[in-house]
């Protein structure tokens, strides 16, 4: 199984970013896909999760509606489009996979597969 993160970089605050997660070797139907991202010096924090096959999205409530979660199982990639950053959304951010969804959020503690990650960097 492979997770590979795309998309990152470097934008200004008030920018956007799309963030890509290109999924190999699983079946994509059986798995929810999350976000997850790392500060540094912080704990790992869910961002969003993803499941087409219980038509289900979750949300950290600190995003404040500025991230949206999209799946396109034709090409077994989820997206991760991000408005209005903020220097605190500077992290490195991961996907990650699970066969239940209800187990996608939280600190990801029960993922059973991980990208490396990408970093995102918002310059005030």
């Amino acid at each position: 199984v492979q997770l590979v993160e795309s998309g990152g970089g470097l934008v200004q605050a008030g920018g956007s970013l799309s963030l890509s997660c290109a999924a190999s070797g699983l079946t994509f139907d059986d798995y929810a896909i999350g976000w997850f991202r790392q500060a540094p010096g912080k704990e790992r924090e869910g961002v969003s999760c993803i499941s087409d096959s219980v038509n289900a999205t979750w949300y950290s409530d600190s995003l404040k509606g500025r991230f949206t979660i999209t799946s396109d199982n034709a090409k077994n990639t989820v997206y991760l489009q991000m408005n209005s950053l903020i220097p605190e959304d500077t992290a490195v951010y991961f996907c990650a996979a699970v066969t239940q969804f209800y187990l996608c959020a939280g600190y990801g503690l029960y993922m059973n597969y991980w990208g490396k990650g990408t970093l995102v960097t918002v310059s005030s």
